[in-house]
C-alpha cells in the first residue's frame, strides 16, 4: 500500500517537474553524480566586495583539510564581526565547501558576517567521526584566528544544511562536551540528523523517486557508520541518539513536510525544549528537502530565507 504524503507546494511541483529525480544511490551513481556536484564558486561571488582566504588546517590524522573563509572588503576593523562557521550538504557522501553557499554569504551581506566554509572528507573515502572531527578542527583554528580574521569569538555561530546541518549538531554536542570552543547558536537547516532511517517521514518519502528519498538515506547513512551497529553509533555522528540536549546553545531547526528528514528534525527541536533549551522550529508546509536551496527565488524558498535571517538579526542582537 502506497503511504499517503504531504502534497508539495504547488510553485515547487511545477519546478520540479524539469529536474530529473532517483529514487536509489549506488557507488556508480554516487560516482557519477560527484563529478558534477562542485559549487561554481566564482558566480556566487561576482558582484559582491568580499576578501576571500584559502587556507589548510590538520585534522586529527594529520590530514589536510580546507577551510574557505570570505569577508566583507569594505568590514569595519575596529569592530569585531559575527562568524558564520558553514558546514555543506550532500549526504555525507557529496558535495565541497562552496555547496549551499549562497546561504551564508546572504549573511555576509546582512550583517557584514566573516563566513568560514570547511571541506571535512566525505564517506565512504572516511567513517564514523571523521567527518564531524574535520569540522571540529576547523572550527578551533577558526577561534584560535578569532583576532586576525576580525571574528568575535562571541558571536560564533555553527551553520549547515541537510548532512551539514547534522554535522552542525554534532559538533555542538562535541564542542559542549569538550568545553570548547565557544558556540553562541546552532543553525540547523533540514539537517540529517538520525541514522535510524525509521520515522513515519522516512516512510513516507521511500519507494518514489525525489530530491533525498529513504533509500538514498540509508545509502548515505551505511557509508558513514560502515559495519558500527546502532549500539555503536556515535551521537556526534547521528545526533538524535544522544541521551542529553541540555546546555546547548539557541537552535533554529527548519524542514519541509514533504522530506524525509521532518519528524527528526521535529523530535530534535522538541527534545531540546525539554531539556530547558531554547529551540525555533520552522516546518514549510509543501516544502521538499533542500528546496529552498534548489529554488531561491520561490515564494516557499524566499519566505523560509527570510524568517532565518530575522531569526539571526534578533539573537545577534541580543549578544
Amino acid at each position: 500500500m502506497t503511504p499517503s504524503r504531504p502534497a508539495l507546494d504547488p510553485e515547487l511541483r511545477e519546478l520540479l517537474t524539469d529536474m530529473p529525480l532517483m529514487s536509489q544511490l549506488t557507488p556508480e551513481i554516487l560516482a557519477q553524480v560527484r563529478q558534477f556536484a562542485t559549487a561554481p564558486v566564482d558566480s556566487l561571488l561576482a558582484g559582491r566586495q568580499i576578501d576571500r582566504r584559502e587556507i589548510t588546517v590538520p585534522g586529527e590524522d594529520g590530514a589536510q583539510i580546507r577551510l574557505s573563509v570570505f569577508s566583507p572588503a569594505t568590514i569595519d576593523r575596529t569592530t569585531a564581526a559575527p562568524c558564520v562557521y558553514w558546514i555543506h550538504g550532500g549526504g555525507m557522501v557529496m558535495g565541497d565547501r562552496f555547496s549551499q553557499l549562497d546561504i551564508p554569504l546572504e549573511w555576509l551581506d546582512e550583517f557584514g558576517a566573516v563566513v568560514v566554509s570547511v571541506e571535512y572528507r566525505l564517506a565512504p573515502e572516511v567513517t564514523g567521526t571523521t567527518l564531524v572531527d574535520d569540522c571540529y578542527q576547523g572550527l578551533l583554528w577558526t577561534t584560535e584566528h578569532a583576532e586576525e580574521l576580525g571574528i568575535d569569538p562571541a558571536r560564533i555561530i555553527v551553520a549547515g544544511a541537510s548532512a551539514g546541518g547534522g554535522l552542525a549538531a554534532g559538533l555542538t554536542l562535541l564542542a559542549r562536551d569538550l568545553g570548547a570552543p565557544a558556540i553562541a547558536a546552532q543553525m540547523l537547516i533540514c539537517p540529517m540528523l538520525d541514522h535510524r532511517n525509521a520515522t513515519t517521514s522516512s516512510r513516507q518519502f521511500s519507494g518514489v523517486p525525489g530530491v533525498w528519498t529513504g533509500e538514498m538515506n540509508e545509502f548515505g547513512w551505511r557509508a558513514v557508520l560502515g559495519d558500527l551497529t546502532d549500539d555503536e553509533v556515535p551521537a556526534y555522528v547521528s545526533p538524535s541518539r544522544a541521551e542529553d540536549l541540555s546546555g546547548l546553545p539557541a537552535t533554529y531547526i527548519d524542514a519541509g513536510s514533504a522530506e524525509v528528514f521532518r519528524d527528526e528534525d521535529t523530535d530534535y527541536a522538541t527534545r531540546i525544549w525539554a531539556a530547558g533549551g531554547q529551540a525555533e522550529l520552522h516546518v514549510w508546509a509543501g516544502g521538499f528537502h533542500g528546496f529552498d536551496a534548489l529554488y531561491p527565488r520561490a515564494d516557499i524558498s524566499t519566505a523560509a530565507r527570510r524568517t532565518r535571517t530575522d531569526w539571526l538579526t534578533r539573537l545577534l542582537r541580543d549578544i
